[in-house]
């Protein structure tokens, strides 16, 4: 007696048609995405490129002839009166102000965040997720409508016309968004590496110290691009709480500049694209050690 089996439906067949069909669908997509991509970096650069070649014409080339992109002849005096010139002394002194003010903001932020993070995300206590929700809530508060107020609070505890008047609140708006992005971060690393390091008479602290911040490069480079970002392009507030020409920050000090040579355009364009150029590098190299993170720092569960 003969057994009989089933027959099995046969695959089906990949002509060259549908190979090529596939291979032209793909082709396309790549291509539409690519279209999509130069676009929009066209959208983002333009602007960039108008100013820094800008900067290196003369006034008649940027009136007469705006639409002409290439300097011709190249003009680099304005960068060099931008940095070495009679009103050189002002622009470092900006800059320097900026500094001062995007250190103590950064460091506060992304210092203070992370410790927040780090118990919103690895312990628990009870109204942990309503805490967490007021944080969250900063978001949806925008930074403008709390100018006056925080301008009179600021007055009454003697601040105003400082430095750390301009750099504790942009500590206080950044918090928010710092804690959002990083309690993700430290809550997807595994506890099993928190209870080994417990093990080995590592403290909670020293756990989040020599262990839960270096894994989180990628997380606090982010969050330091965007509070750097944030402070450094600030207007305002520096703009209400700062009198005094000597602590002026490079947006501060774009405006009155812009004001003292209005008729000078390229040398306006020149000066703008300098107080980019401090963030622009700290994004570099930020991008870097997220890039070193990304790839160094990854834990396996």
């Amino acid at each position: 007696m003969k057994t009989t089996f089933p027959a099995t439906a046969e695959a089906p067949r990949v002509t060259s048609g549908t190979r090529a069909l596939r291979y032209v669908q793909k082709s396309s997509f790549e291509i539409l995405r690519y279209v999509i991509l130069l676009f929009v970096a066209a959208v983002i650069l333009t602007p960039i490129l108008f100013g820094i070649l800008g900067g290196a014409k003369e006034n008649g080339q940027l009136v007469g002839d705006p639409v002409n992109i290439i300097p011709s002849p190249w003009v680099f005096s304005n960068y060099t009166n931008v940095l070495f010139g009679a009103n050189s002394g002002a622009f470092y002194q900006e800059l320097l102000n900026s500094v001062m003010v995007a250190v103590v903001a950064v460091g506060l932020t992304v210092g203070l965040a992370s410790l927040a993070a780090f118990t919103f995300a690895r312990m628990m206590f009870r109204g942990r997720e309503f805490f967490y929700t007021l944080f969250t809530l900063g978001l949806l508060f925008p930074a403008a409508a709390a100018i006056l107020p925080l301008v009179i609070l600021l007055r009454e505890v003697g601040l105003s016309g400082s430095l750390l008047g301009v750099a504790l609140p942009q500590v206080a708006f950044g918090f928010p968004l710092t804690i959002v992005i990083l309690r993700p971060f430290f809550k997807s690393i595994p506890t099993e590496l928190e209870d080994a390091a417990k093990i080995d008479g590592c403290s909670t602290f020293g756990f989040f110290w020599r262990i839960l911040l270096p894994l989180a490069r990628p997380a606090l480079a982010t969050v330091s691009v965007l509070a750097v970002v944030g402070t450094w392009n600030a207007f305002l507030l520096p703009l209400l709480v700062l009198d005094n020409a000597n602590t002026w920050t490079l947006p501060l000090g774009a405006m009155n500049f812009k004001g003292q040579f209005s008729s000078d355009q390229a040398l306006t364009l020149a000066y703008t694209v300098m107080t980019a150029v401090p963030a622009i590098i700290f994004y570099i190299f930020a991008e870097r050690q997220l890039v070193s993170g990304l790839t160094a720092g990854s834990v396996k569960g």
